[in-house]
């Protein structure tokens, strides 16, 4: 059996991707190449200006970027909702260290509205969370 029939070679790859680079170039928008005549006075100059387009190629494609993570994750929003729907007495650590014990009513991109049984209810803003955990949890001392 010959093998040339089942794999292909290196050399066959590389030309592959230099005769499909003009049809690539054109699908993507790029200046029209017919920046001269039509008629090519030499043969070095139309090497060089495949070296061009094929590098013209390369740029387009590196100019692809992947797109951003999420700015909220399921995690979170289920918890919330958990908590909210469990009526769970949490207790909130805001940055200064100062603890704020309630229920979660609701909550948003960026604050959350705590229910509080012998104080005024706060609209505390997320940034200023350091942590929070559920007050069953606490550590009686």
């Amino acid at each position: 059996m010959n093998r040339k029939l089942i794999r292909t070679t290196l050399a066959e790859i590389k030309n592959k991707g230099r005769d499909s680079a003009p049809p690539r170039e054109r699908t993507n928008g790029s200046p029209s190449r017919s920046s001269g005549s039509g008629s090519g006075s030499g043969g070095g100059s139309s090497s060089e200006a495949s070296r061009e387009r094929a590098s013209q190629s390369a740029s387009a494609v590196q100019i692809r970027k992947r797109t951003p993570p999420p700015t909220e994750t399921s995690a979170e929003i289920f918890y919330y909702k958990k908590q909210i729907d469990a009526h769970t007495q949490m207790i909130i650590v805001l940055l200064d260290g100062e603890q704020i014990e309630g229920t979660i009513e609701w909550y948003d991109r960026n604050a959350l509205k705590v229910n509080r049984k012998s104080a005024p209810n706060l609209l505390l803003l997320k940034h200023n969370i350091k942590y929070m955990y559920k007050a069953d949890e606490r550590e009686d001392d």
